[in-house]
């Protein structure tokens, strides 16, 4: 991969040099997805993209995530002068199998690519050999965050636990997550709370079990879950303001012994909670257990409730946001302002709250689809344009060499 740079370098047309290598490089990492904290293939692949730059390399201790340290023009290089900017990508995939038809479909067996991480881990690599061409035009310093277990693990967490981000300091962080959903070439960020809070939440009650045609001898607790679901539904709806919402799914009821005429003990409840806020969160925090207990003894039952706690809200930075704009419009892509937050979680929501920054949504939608209705992120029959990744490389570039030069301004 070589790239024609000066001092002045047009980024828009970065990308498309080293598009070749950026596709062999995403396509070898979605053949072989992994999934979780530990990625060592993805790892490997990952830098030896990498070899021969002028890079320093830290690794995470607790996964297999690294950091890659590239140190600018001569006043950066001493660690006298000069901004730190990070860039962020993730690398592991889901526990899914996949369905596209693709000639370099997954090879391992209920693992797949289903949310962009590969397109990302080769658009940051791109966006490092770039970089590194331009060393020494570059007023400052860039993290290259390449981070596994983005998928419910909290990678970035441990990376950060690590001490990864405190090997160069960065002063701002940026990351981009392609869409099937958008239009191919856009990029799509909003000011504020971009995704939201992600918890994993359970309840257990326990009734007594006995004879099904004689219920007032038991005490079922299938009612009860139900009524403990609908009541949790309409706190959302008469407790939690419109302006800061939330989101409680139930997804899972289990109960009974398979009998139709056997009551069981116990009902047990599974779902996710998503907020907007700190504030919201605590308040659904609260209700969730009040409820489930609250309820369940109301009927002589006892409940256990309890919340794994997940993912902070994703907060985008407003200048970080703007910044996007800019640097979209310097490329030449378009920039749309997402009208509301969405309600997925994301990870990079950890960095987010120890560094200003933001992450912005990079449209892949294939071309010659709908992107209305391509299928979405976590479908197993999930398909990218590959040719947008060349506007990735040139959007991290971009990103960071503005920031280098002028910080927030």
């Amino acid at each position: 991969m070589s790239f024609d740079l000066d001092a002045a370098t047009d980024w828009s047309s970065i990308g498309e040099e080293g598009l070749d290598d950026i596709v062999a490089l995403r396509r070898a990492i979605h053949a072989d997805p992994e999934v979780g904290l530990h990625c060592p293939r993805t790892t490997e692949k990952a830098k030896a993209a990498l070899a021969g730059l002028p890079l320093e390399i830290h690794d995470s201790t607790s996964t297999t995530g690294f950091v890659a340290i590239l140190r600018g023009g001569p006043a950066a290089r001493e660690g006298s002068n000069g901004r730190t900017v990070l860039l962020r990508g993730d690398m592991d995939a889901l526990p899914m199998e996949e369905q596209t038809g693709l000639p370099f479909a997954s090879r391992n067996a209920g693992a797949m690519h289903a949310c962009g991480h590969d397109a990302h881990t080769a658009m940051l690599v791109g966006a490092a050999r770039a970089l590194c061409a331009r060393r020494d035009y570059l007023p400052g310093t860039i993290v290259f965050m390449f981070q596994p277990g983005e998928e419910g693990h909290h990678g970035a967490r441990f990376m950060i636990e690590d001490g990864l981000l405190a090997k160069a300091a960065p002063e701002a962080a940026f990351a981009l997550h392609i869409s099937p959903n958008m239009p191919a070439g856009t990029v799509v960020s909003r000011a504020g709370a971009l995704l939201a809070s992600a918890e994993t939440v359970h309840a257990r009650i326990t009734g007594a079990g006995g004879h099904a045609a004689m219920p007032h001898d038991n005490i079922d607790p299938v009612p009860i879950a139900c009524e403990i679901v609908l009541a949790l539904q309409t706190f959302i709806a008469r407790r939690i303001p419109v302006q800061d919402p939330a989101v409680l799914t139930i997804t899972t009821i289990k109960a009974g012994t398979g009998a139709h005429n056997i009551i069981g003990d116990t009902a047990e409840l599974l779902g996710t909670m998503r907020t907007l806020s700190e504030s919201t969160r605590t308040r659904m925090h609260e209700a969730f257990e009040r409820l489930v207990t609250g309820i369940a003894g109301a009927h002589g039952a006892t409940a256990e409730a309890w919340i794994d706690r997940g993912y902070p809200v994703t907060q985008n930075d407003p200048r970080a946001v703007a910044m996007f704009e800019e640097c979209a419009g310097a490329i030449g892509a378009a920039y749309i302002t997402m009208p509301a937050p969405m309600m997925g979680g994301e990870d990079f929501a950890y960095v987010l709250r120890d560094v200003p920054g933001a992450m912005a949504f990079l449209g892949v939608a294939p071309e010659g689809s709908d992107f209305r209705t391509n299928p979405p992120l976590h479908n197993t029959r999930m398909t990218i344009e590959e040719s947008v990744m060349a506007t990735g490389v040139a959007l991290h570039c971009a990103m960071a060499e503005r920031f280098l030069a002028r910080g927030f301004d």
